[in-house]
């Protein structure tokens, strides 16, 4: 059996920890719209027929769906934030 080892990112170079820490919470957070908006075409928190929650259960379900891909995305979410990461520290010249 051989050893499973997951890697974990390293901080890029030339950025400081603040500004690193800004563009992974940035990333995160447009990866967790995404998600909320795949959510919605999913048909995820969608009205009921019949007897449901009325209309107060359709005007919560965006903030269902919010809150669901925004732990999604904090806890690894699909790997856009990552992407969407890379891509921003490498625009300030923070990775090669």
């Amino acid at each position: 059996m051989s050893d499973l080892t997951i890697a974990l990112p390293s901080a890029p170079q030339g950025l400081s920890p603040q500004r690193e820490a800004e563009l992974r919470r940035a990333a995160q957070d447009l990866e967790a719209s995404f998600l909320a908006e795949m959510l919605r075409h999913s048909g995820l928190g969608a009205p009921r027929e019949g007897f449901g929650g009325g209309i107060g259960e359709d005007q919560f379900a965006s903030f269902m769906r919010t809150e669901q891909a925004r732990a999604l995305a904090e806890s690894g979410g699909i790997g856009l934030a990552e992407s969407l990461f890379n891509a921003l520290a490498a625009r300030e010249g923070g990775m090669s």
